[in-house]
């Protein structure tokens, strides 16, 4: 029993001592593998350091200001169309072949300056036959005054008898009668060979001609004419807008209390400012029951005719005197769904969104009509990505006009949206 039991002992203790045996001969090895791991990463930087506590950032700054207060003109803006103040269509009042024509395609023509020619050959004609019908009736007329002459002179003697004296008489009448009818066919024709040169009732830009010399052209009314081109009358020109109810009753208002022509001024597409002036000279009589709308028009001057019929325009209609209007600049305001929001910060350094409602933008910066006072510190830089309700930091800046930039498209306003400037 005792040496079962020394024999089992003694081959578990050599057992043990083969397993330990082999993971001796492992550990110079292991530690070795270890360091060169340990080297290599610190070479490469890959290193595990305990992270620092990430620094804590103070509040956002945002540059603030109040409100510009400032004295501006009230305004209401339109959108409309420039039109020619005058426009003929050029028709012939002769019928014939057009021999000439003496103007270029677009130029701009005088009032009584030859444009065609029409062939006035047989009008010319007609002309000699009607003053050669003149040259009879002349005659008969003569022979007849002789013979009652005549005739009166033998009444006394009781040569005639008065019966034909009064034939005489008649013949002298209806001699008068054909010499001023022949008389009047003289004018006509004349008439006539005047017309076979169409000249220009008006003065201002022609258009291209519609046909060429060596067409037959017809004489009528209307469409049974043909037409040759048309003029537009542009130094003045016209500029015909909408304008609502409300905007009708301030300017008879106006007119009630002596005010003078209210002025406008218009900008064109590519332009910054308003620098064509005018004045309203024409309001329709009466308004459009549809739309509620009345049209005006107003009348500017145009000696360099760079105005052209159909071009559209901004104009802004003084309808007012001065009045004092806060502004901040345009970037300040933000669009909260259907409305309007300006930046403030209070005086405990939070930002409160207020709504506000806004007019036109005058030298860069827009008319605030309601929801600030002069005493509110607008957020004007700094604030975009800010949230409301969080703390900032401000920074003391200051509002100032600045030259507006050059609208990419005209949209039309609201009819009768009152606006300010200068």
């Amino acid at each position: 029993m005792n040496m079962i039991t020394r024999i089992e002992s003694d081959a578990s203790s050599d057992s043990i001592d083969a397993s330990v045996q082999p993971n001796r001969k492992l550990w110079p090895r292991m530690a070795w593998g270890a360091g060169a791991v340990a080297l290599i990463a610190a070479g490469y930087g890959i290193v595990h350091r305990p992270s620092p506590a990430m620094a804590v950032q103070g509040p956002p700054t945002v540059t603030v200001a109040n409100p510009l207060l400032r004295n501006v003109m009230e305004w209401d803006n339109y959108v409309g169309r420039f039109e020619p103040s005058r426009s003929v269509e050029i028709r012939p009042r002769v019928s014939g072949a057009v021999v000439a024509i003496h103007f270029t395609d677009g130029q701009v023509v005088r009032a009584g300056q030859p444009l065609f020619t029409i062939d006035p050959r047989p009008y010319a004609a007609a002309l000699a036959e009607a003053r050669a019908g003149v040259a009879t009736s002349s005659s008969d007329l003569a022979l007849a005054r002789a013979d009652y002459d005549r005739a009166l002179r033998l009444v006394d003697i009781d040569a005639v008898s008065k019966g034909e004296v009064d034939r005489l008489r008649a013949r002298v009448q209806a001699a008068s009668a054909g010499l001023a009818a022949a008389q009047a066919r003289v004018r006509a024709r004349a008439l006539d060979m005047e017309f076979t040169v169409v000249r220009a009732p008006i003065g201002g830009r022609i258009s291209d001609r519609k046909v060429d010399a060596g067409n037959l052209v017809a004489a009528g009314e209307g469409a049974g004419s043909t037409l040759l081109t048309t003029i537009n009358a542009l130094d003045p020109i016209y500029f015909s807008f909408d304008g609502s109810e409300s905007l009708f009753l301030k300017t008879k208002r106006a007119q009630q209390e002596g005010s003078a022509a209210s002025p406008v001024e218009i900008r064109l597409q590519d332009e910054p400012d308003y620098r064509w002036k005018g004045r309203v000279d024409f309001t329709d009589n009466g308004l459009d029951p549809k739309s509620g709308t009345i049209r005006g028009r107003a009348v500017l001057s145009n000696p360099e005719m760079f105005l052209t019929p159909g071009m559209f325009g901004n104009m802004r209609f003084s309808s007012g005197g001065t009045a004092t209007a806060l502004m901040v600049p345009d970037a300040a305001i933000q669009t909260d769904q259907a409305r309007k929001i300006v930046m403030t910060v209070g005086k405990d350094g939070t930002l409160t969104p207020k709504p506000v409602l806004v007019g036109s933008v005058v030298d860069g910066l827009r008319i605030i009509r309601s929801g600030l006072t002069a005493q509110d510190r607008v957020v004007i830089a700094g604030g975009q990505m800010s949230m409301p309700g969080s703390k900032v930091q401000i920074k003391i800046g200051k509002i100032a006009p600045g030259k507006p930039e050059i609208a990419p498209a005209l949209s039309a306003p609201v009819t009768g949206e009152a606006t300010f400037a200068r």
